[in-house]
């Protein structure tokens, strides 16, 4: 039969929080208890009589807890399996009653490695016996219900009220694939942190958090986002975020984070940037943001590192745009700018904490670290006769940052504080260029005086030749070419500054 009557529990939890319910629902059912320690006073304190695990057991705790439950006497009444008769029989001659509930969570071993424990500390919270009793139960589910989670502790209330401690093999087969999802995270996770000295080349991720988005990249596609999106933004305005704007979002986050310390805004399409600018106020640094590309920023995601006043909202307010990303609002922005219901207001509540970047290609992972670099006036080698000079220096650097978050081949042609345009996701470097300069035309900026940055070296002076034509006057690049001489050669002839890095920042 596919319905079973829970007779007999097993209990043995370290987190207690919203378990009562359940307690008394079983108790008041006849149920028989099994437990252990902390989880056996907690049942016996609402009144309820329980089996001590060392009494099915004959054997006390022993080696400071580590064993408690591994005995026959308990996984024999979780793993016999009720409709064979042979173990029926078994379970008659070794005196071995059904275990047909196991209520078990595991030590939090996540938590303690958060926490910056000690190795010792961790090792200790790596979880035998409760380990041991999920995967057992989970495996009987045409007997067993197995609860693995204080989360599931509501729904598995709801089942008992409503079908009468009793559960279907659906209801049970669903709280096994639950548990085996809890067991392989587990595992994973205790996995990662003994890989972290010894770098076996196996991958392991798991993520708990799975959000079913509206669909993926194109509406032909399923997406799910996998992770803790709450932790990170709250949301107070608009509709439920698409691939695409996640994608947006990281990238925005990701540039703005390069200004800590300055008031930063950042405009966003399809991953690159297409204003970005620094000032006093965040209303001027929009403003300034703006200006780089009035037409693209149109349905954008935009980004801040500051609290948004209401100045800036109402500057903010003119434009259509998808998503703004801020630290906080004030009150009168966020009123102002909740006016439109669609649009989409996030609070980072956390910055970005990865440190590696996973892509799925060719039937297979490839992973990376994160280009955390980020050039700096220590890094900068000049190496033509002319040294920029110290505003220079600062456009340089600033125009290197954005450069770092442009799809490859990349141009950024900037001012300090201000991007004018910039040539994108090229397959020439000549043709990004071009493409800068261009863009800065239509959008009326004057180049001249302003800087030149480049992801990757310049193979050929060509680069730097239209650059001075157009009135750049100095350049940042990685170096690193074999004719590295002929675009320096090429700078001191026309009064051109030029830095290497040292680091190249292709982005594909």
């Amino acid at each position: 039969m596919s319905q079973r009557k829970i007779t007999r529990a097993l209990i043995s939890v370290f987190y207690k929080d919203n378990l009562e319910p359940i307690i008394h629902t079983l108790g008041k059912a006849g149920v028989e208890f099994v437990s252990t320690g902390g989880t056996q006073e907690f049942i016996e304190k609402l009144g309820y009589k329980v089996t001590a695990v060392e009494t099915l057991t004959g054997y006390p705790s022993i080696f400071g807890g580590r064993v408690k439950t591994l005995h026959p006497a308990v996984f024999g009444g979780i793993l016999f399996r009720r409709d064979h008769q042979g173990d029926l029989g078994e379970a008659k001659q070794f005196n071995i009653g059904p275990l047909d509930l196991v209520i078990v969570d595991l030590y939090p071993f996540e938590e303690t490695v958060a926490k910056g424990g000690t190795d010792e500390e961790v090792i200790e919270k790596i979880d035998i016996g409760g380990i041991s009793l999920i995967r057992a139960a989970a495996k009987n589910f045409n007997d067993v219900i197995i609860i693995s989670s204080r989360e599931q502790y509501q729904e598995l209330q709801q089942l008992l009220e409503a079908k009468k401690c009793s559960s279907d093999l659906a209801d049970r087969k669903r709280f096994a694939g639950l548990a085996f999802n809890v067991t392989s995270h587990y595992d994973t996770a205790i996995f990662n942190y003994f890989n972290k000295g010894l770098a076996i080349p196996v991958f392991k991720k798991s993520l708990q958090n799975g959000r079913v988005l509206r669909y993926g990249e194109n509406p032909h596609q399923q997406g799910i986002y996998y992770g803790d999106l709450d932790g990170l933004f709250e949301q107070l305005n608009g509709k439920e975020l698409s691939y695409n704007n996640l994608v947006d979002v990281d990238a925005a986050v990701n540039l703005v984070k390069e200004f800590d310390g300055e008031t930063a805004f950042v405009i966003i399409k399809h991953t690159n940037a297409c204003g970005a600018a620094t000032a006093s106020t965040v209303k001027e640094a929009y403003l300034k943001a703006f200006q780089a590309d009035t037409i693209s920023a149109f349905g954008g995601v935009l980004a801040t590192n500051k609290e948004v006043d209401l100045a800036a909202a109402e500057e903010l307010n003119k434009l259509f745009f998808e998503i703004l990303i801020a630290p906080s609002y004030s009150k009168e922005a966020l009123d102002l700018l909740k006016s439109k219901k669609n649009r989409m207001l996030l609070r980072q509540k956390q910055s970005l904490k990865e440190k590696r970047q996973v892509k799925s290609i060719l039937n297979g992972i490839i992973e990376q670290d994160l280009d955390l670099k980020t050039d700096s006036k220590a890094d900068l080698k000049v190496v033509t006769r002319k040294a920029p000079t110290s505003a220079e220096v600062d456009a340089l650097l600033f125009a290197s940052k954005i450069c770092k978050h442009t799809k490859s081949n990349t141009i950024i042609l900037a001012v300090n504080g201000q991007l004018l345009a910039s040539g994108v996701g090229q397959t020439s470097r000549v043709d990004a260029l071009k493409q800068a300069i261009e863009k800065a035309a239509v959008f009326g900026f004057d180049l001249k005086g302003a800087v030149m940055a480049s992801d990757a070296f310049f193979p050929f002076p060509d680069c730097v030749e239209i650059a001075h034509q157009a009135g750049i006057t100095a350049v940042i690049q990685p170096g690193g070419s074999v004719k590295d001489q002929d675009s320096i050669a090429f700078c001191d002839n026309h009064a051109m500054a030029m830095v290497f890095t040292g680091t190249r920042h292709f982005k594909h």
